[in-house]
């Protein structure tokens, strides 16, 4: 379905009525099964076995080995912007996430390959673009687990976003609140949950209006057609069946509309003779007007059992997923873009299922094991607007559309058995082998993969572990480059790369942790952690930007090695909580495996297949720090104050010298430069009465108002400047209840 920027209210009418409608249904069962208001008993003994069913799940599934960073509902509020911030905010506050452009993280090295669980839960994936369609409103509390993953993680692996959410047997209430302030924000959202019965369900929503939909191009204060507008909501519900089991609902549904904004300092790019590409005169750098519309549905049905020994959960899900990008002034982005404007429309179909369970075999095996399926389909039509050109480059006709349809498939199936062996009770061995399958219209593979994880505890305050995980990465499928490029052949939308170019394939890593977590006797409340990495890979997958949509395009490096360590101090006390992270960290790849037409040129190519480069979104080192007090809580008035900061020393740009023989600077041969971001908050809350409270905020992000680059617009996949965002000031008021 195509939407327009008139339909904007119509579309959110239309999500917020099926979501209340979904709300109402929940109500309306529950109330047809007693007749009458539920007790306070029967509330209790509903929240008693919604809290024993979420803690037999969580032994389902395991970070036994891994690396995990808790982030909860009272810390999302210790940190700037709170709920309102952006989810890609929150990961940004764990050990090892460099940010970048466009709402995208990067974890230990990676690009993406980050796997989404709410309650555990797989969620598909949808098509990679700068909308977030997770509002931080809705959890409760989450988890970045990483480092060597026990076998039940596969397909991706840079991180698993592990998202418990709010429910109403938690929540009892809702809130209203309002939030705006810099950049013409304006944002009111709602939550609200409730047990009825045995019946619980939770439901938020949320509009959000502000003029800095994707980073500035500019240095400046305000960015230049950059408006976006932006619809999400998010329903779940929870029927518990008897003591032992329960059939959980979830989904979700995003609209966002994009404005691409205008870098000022770009120059019209001419004919090699100098004519312009599109008429008699160039036209302003003002005259470009690109949108790009996101919009992302999905729906889960879960059923929990808990029966002794054996816990299993069973979900089957299906997303709707699509992105439009639109160059609405053909003309002008023929001039700007050396004659080549391309309107992308792609949509992604996913629907799979999941079954994971575990069993205690006596005192020291926990047994687990699953299996997962997923299909995928992608509808790409793309129209390419282009001229005929002659060997010097020059325009042979006036501009005609290529227009190229393609409709890939992709099956990914997994299966795993590991065991979690207490070996001695000081030492746990969680060992495992999975086996992925991945098949589509260009490749078929698949891969027996080894996990092994050795945890040891000397003393209850110390946690040693190391561990060893065997991956297989497949490329995601609406990633992947389609079309002909034979049919840019003798255009100005030729490419310049001359040699034959292979598939997109699944990467293949071996990856090594070894970590340390130490909590400090003498300072209860004190925990230090250490965690060092190390990884090799064949076809090093990575992901960028080509031409002028903002859609992103796979390729494999054939060879791929990343490596760092990360350090991590938290504490925690009396009111008081602080957190500091730094995380040193080198990625490179070297050799062009496939799609080597989106080098661009020969000498490029040449270049990367002969030496190691920095991968685009490699950043050396990373930071992160956050202190928050609140006072006199829970009392009738509190206050919370917090400040906090980000540091990074720069993702890649091309340069600063020259291929040998060539004028083409070295891909990704420097870094854009160190940047901080530091930002402050206050809060205070009224208690009324009852459950009531006026909570009203203040954040300043950005204080210092520093200027910063995100990219420069250079390096492999980057096509666009991005600076990061300046000062800003927001305000919030929120009635609880």
């Amino acid at each position: 379905m195509k939407l327009t920027k008139k339909s904007d209210q119509k579309v959110y009418r239309q999500i917020l009525s099926v979501a209340l409608a979904c709300g109402s249904m929940t109500s309306n069962l529950a109330l047809g099964q007693t007749n009458t208001a539920p007790s306070a008993t029967n509330v209790l003994d509903a929240v008693t076995v919604e809290g024993q069913l979420n803690q037999a799940r969580s032994s389902i599934l395991t970070s036994v080995g891994a690396t995990a960073y808790t982030i909860d509902s009272q810390a999302i509020l210790n940190e700037a912007q709170g709920n309102n911030a952006s989810f890609n905010q929150l990961l940004l506050r764990a050990p090892g996430v460099a940010e970048d452009s466009l709402g995208q993280v990067h974890v230990r090295g990676e690009h993406a390959d980050l796997q989404y669980r709410i309650n555990d839960v797989l969620l598909p994936e949808g098509i990679t673009g700068f909308g977030q369609e997770l509002d931080p409103r809705f959890v409760q509390s989450m988890q970045l687990i990483n480092g060597s993953l026990p076998a039940e993680y596969g397909f991706r692996t840079a991180g698993i976003v592990d998202i418990q959410t709010k429910s109403g047997a938690a929540l009892n209430g809702g809130s209203a609140e309002i939030f705006g302030g810099s950049y013409d924000t304006i944002r009111p959202s709602f939550e609200y949950g409730s047990t009825i019965g045995k019946t619980s369900f939770f439901i938020d929503g949320s509009y959000d209006h502000n003029n800095i939909g994707i980073e500035n191009p500019n240095p400046t204060s305000v960015p230049i057609h950059d408006y976006t507008d932006q619809y999400k909501t998010f329903m779940y519900y929870s029927h518990i069946m008897d003591a032992t089991s329960r059939i959980i609902v979830m989904a979700s549904a995003s609209y966002s509309q994009f404005e691409i904004p205008i870098n000022t300092s770009v120059a019209p790019t001419p004919q090699p003779g100098g004519t312009p590409w599109a008429g008699a005169a160039e036209p302003s750098v003002f005259s470009l007007n690109d949108d790009q519309n996101e919009e992302n549905y999905y729906a889960v049905l879960a059923y929990q059992k808990s029966s002794g020994n054996l816990n299993y959960q069973f979900s089957a899900y299906a997303r709707n997923s699509g992105v439009h990008y639109t160059p609405n002034n053909v003309p002008a982005t023929l001039d700007y873009n050396s004659g080549v404007a391309t309107d992308e429309d792609r949509i992604l179909y996913s629907g799979g299922a999941q079954l994971d369970l575990s069993y205690a075999l006596g005192d020291n095996h926990t047994l687990r094991a699953g299996l997962q399926y997923l299909h995928e389909s992608v509808t790409a039509d793309t129209s390419t607007t282009v001229f005929d050109v002659n060997g010097a480059g020059d325009a042979t006709s006036g501009p005609f559309s290529i227009g190229q349809n393609n409709t890939p498939h992709a099956e990914f199936g997994g299966v795993y058995l590991q065991d979690e062996w207490r070996i001695v009770p000081k030492l746990t061995l969680n060992g495992g082998v999975r086996f992925d399958d991945y098949t589509s219209g260009t490749d078929a593979e698949n891969q027996v993969s080894p996990r092994a994880n050795l945890v040891y505890k000397p003393w209850e305050s110390t946690t040693l572990h190391g561990g060893y995980a065997r991956y297989f990465t497949p490329p995601p499928l609406e990633t992947v480059p389609a079309g002909n490029i034979v049919a840019f052949d003798g255009t100005s939308g030729a490419t310049g790369v001359t040699t034959p170019f292979g598939t997109v394939r699944a990467e293949r890593a071996n990856y090594y942790d070894l970590g340390l977590s130490q909590k400090v006797p003498a300072v209860p409340g004190l925990t230090l952690g250490v965690d060092g990495y190390y990884k090799t890979a064949q076809q090093q997958l990575d992901d960028g930007f080509f031409g002028e949509s903002l859609i992103l395009s796979s390729f494999n490096y054939e060879r791929g090695r990343v490596r760092g360590i990360e350090f991590s101090i938290n504490y925690e006390t009396n009111g008081f909580s602080t957190y500091a992270n730094v995380a040193y960290s080198v990625a490179q790849g070297e050799g062009a495996a496939s799609a080597q037409y989106l080098w661009g040129n020969d000498a490029t190519e040449t270049y990367v297949n002969h030496n190691w480069i920095p991968l685009d979104h490699d950043q050396k080192i990373t930071g992160s720090f956050g202190a928050a007090y609140t006072w006199n809580e829970p009392g009738r008035w509190s206050t919370r104050v917090l400040v906090d900061a980000l540091y990074g020393t720069g993702l890649r740009q091309d340069g600063p010298g020259l291929i040998p023989g060539s004028t083409d600077p070295i891909p990704n041969g420097s870094s854009v430069g160190s940047y901080y971001s530091l930002n402050f908050g206050v809060s205070e809350r009224l208690r009324l009465v009852k459950k009531q409270s006026l909570v009203a905020r203040v954040d300043i992000v950005n204080i210092t108002d520093n200027v910063y680059a995100l990219r420069t617009g250079t390096g492999v996949g980057v096509n666009a400047a991005q600076y990061g965002e300046r000062r800003g000031i927001f305000g919030s008021l929120s009635y609880e209840f």
